[in-house]
């Protein structure tokens, strides 16, 4: 650990002993350590070990990954737009994000696509223009400010209805994810 994770340790402990009332004697005493050790943990002049921090931990009724979590990282979305098929899909989550989130604008189209099915969710909300959604059997528009939410194991194909573009923001679930944003081999989108 870094000095900075160290202080931030310290932080937190000190934050979780005071969100529960304890002073530094009560919950040193609990622990099984001094206070001035504990003092000198939240203040982040003593090293964290993980002889000190389990009995700690335990104490306050977290797990050891609460206490020494990362620094919080830069939350802002700094990932390309990128067209694929005719769409242009602009990511509004991290890459790692258990769940993606994309504006993506339809152009429009004189035909749908060929409905696809594979496994996951998706969920999505209609921006601008209006959205063309063939789901199974029905043939539905929708118009900004309506949202959709079904399960992709359902014959589905999207467009934008009309003569302008639509804009939606879709999210995905993992598997939903893998599939939309990525070609297929033969270069085929499978929306």
């Amino acid at each position: 650990m870094v000095h900075e994770d160290l202080t931030r340790v310290g932080a937190r402990l000190r934050d979780l002993r005071r969100q529960r009332g304890w002073t530094l004697d009560e919950l040193s005493g609990r622990a099984g350590m001094s206070a001035s050790t504990l003092s000198r943990l939240e203040s982040g002049k003593r090293h964290a070990t993980l002889e000190l921090l389990l009995p700690l931990s335990r104490q306050l009724g977290v797990g050891l990954d609460d206490l020494v979590r990362p620094a919080p990282t830069d939350p802002r979305v700094r990932r390309p737009p990128v067209r694929r098929g005719g769409l242009l899909m602009t990511p509004l989550t991290l890459e790692d994000a258990p769940v993606a989130t994309y504006r993506i604008t339809y152009p429009p189209a004189a035909e749908p696509p060929e409905p696809r099915t594979h496994a996951g969710y998706e969920w999505l909300y209609v921006l601008s223009g209006r959205l063309r959604l063939l789901l199974d059997d029905q043939d539905l528009v929708l118009e900004p400010g309506e949202a959709a939410e079904f399960d992709t194991r359902l014959p589905h194909a999207m467009c934008a209805a009309g003569p302008g573009e639509a804009a939606v923001l879709s999210t995905f679930d993992r598997e939903g994810m893998r599939i939309h944003t990525r070609e297929r081999a033969a270069g085929r989108q499978h929306r």
